[in-house]
């Protein structure tokens, strides 16, 4: 029992001691605690406000520029316009003289002509055959009118970088996350599988088992096209393309055949479709057959394909360093479809 009372206080004291480094504990903790109220959110308060400040100054900086820019560059382009304007139309005026006098010389010829057979004898008509000849000389050096770029108002006036980069990131940044563009399933080539979402092209040498009798279905190459056509204003869709290093991308009209290996179904390789290519280490646009290089320091992990159906452009582009890899111009005649072919992994639309 003796033994056990002397346990009692040293348990206690070992209780005491180990209360006192709680305490202590509690007190450097609620210190710190308290430092961190009395000084680092004050400081970190201010810090934000001061960050964020910054932040708003340099948005409203780098507007600022962006819209003198912008400015300086709509009065540049518009004083070629208007240089372009006139110039086209001093040079309507100058034809439409031109030619004004070369009707009244024409009119003058003829009439001359008509006196001559109904006012002159044979013989008076005879003695002036040299006169009549030295006169209808000068029909022959009145040309009948040909067409003339002259004539016509130069688009290329408008051609500007800065324009043409703002306008593309513009419209991506805009409409891409706005306009759902889906691959139709009915014409992804047997090569090809489509994830459940739609938006997944993976590609598999061995040709998969498909319904047969689809005259929809690409059953050579490994092509797919959207579910529906654009056929008028922009239009945006953004791909990603990183895990692949073989597909196309673009667009084509709905008459693109879908059968055979023949180049009338490969695309880029008639003149139903346009595609921005690439094969390894390669990348080309491709139309009608005509292959035109687009030399790239790096691979794109995303391409933003923008179509101005109205304006006859196709543009592609890098978003993610604002950079356009190249732009296309031509009317077009009929509904463009989103189309896609892939040759090595997957190409996913962007949601």
């Amino acid at each position: 029992m003796a033994q056990r009372g002397r346990g009692l206080p040293e348990r206690a004291a070992e209780l005491r001691n180990r209360i006192v480094d709680r305490c202590e504990q509690l007190q450097l903790q609620s210190a710190a605690i308290a430092r961190h109220l009395e000084q680092v959110l004050p400081s970190k308060d201010q810090g934000v406000l001061s960050a964020a400040n910054a932040a708003r100054e340099l948005v409203i900086q780098r507007l600022i520029f962006v819209g003198k820019a912008c400015e300086d560059e709509e009065q540049r382009l518009l004083e070629k316009v208007q240089v372009e304007e006139e110039r086209a139309q001093q040079s309507i005026l100058s034809q439409r003289a031109h030619w004004a006098e070369a009707l009244q010389k024409l009119a003058a010829l003829r009439t001359y002509l008509v006196d001559m057979i109904t006012q002159l004898d044979d013989q008076g008509l005879v003695h002036a055959q040299q006169e009549i000849f030295e006169r209808t000389e000068v029909a022959e050096g009145i040309l009948e009118p040909q067409e003339s770029p002259k004539l016509n108002f130069n688009q290329t006036c408008v051609q500007s970088p800065l324009l043409q980069r703002l306008w593309a990131s513009a419209v991506l940044c805009c409409l891409a996350g706005s306009q759902e563009v889906h691959i139709d399933e009915k014409t992804v080539s047997p090569q090809l599988s489509l994830s459940e979402d739609k938006k997944t092209l993976t590609f598999s040498p061995k040709k998969a088992k498909v319904e047969e009798g689809c005259p929809e279905r690409f059953d050579h190459w490994p092509n797919a096209l959207a579910t529906a056509p654009f056929r008028s204003g922009v239009c945006a869709w953004r791909v990603s393309v990183e895990k692949s290093c073989a597909y196309k991308l673009g667009v084509c009209y709905s008459s693109l055949p879908r059968r055979g290996a023949g180049n009338e179904a490969r695309l880029g390789f008639n003149a139903a479709s346009w595609v921005f290519s690439r094969y390894d280490k390669e990348f080309r646009f491709l139309h009608a057959g005509q292959a035109r290089p687009v030399p790239l320091l790096r691979s794109p992990a995303e391409i933003g394909v923008l179509l101005d159906f109205g304006g006859g452009e196709l543009l592609f582009y890098d978003p993610d360093s604002c950079t356009i890899l190249f732009s296309h111009r031509e009317p077009f005649g009929e509904p463009l479809y989103p189309v896609f072919a892939v040759a090595h992994e997957s190409i996913s639309l962007v949601r």
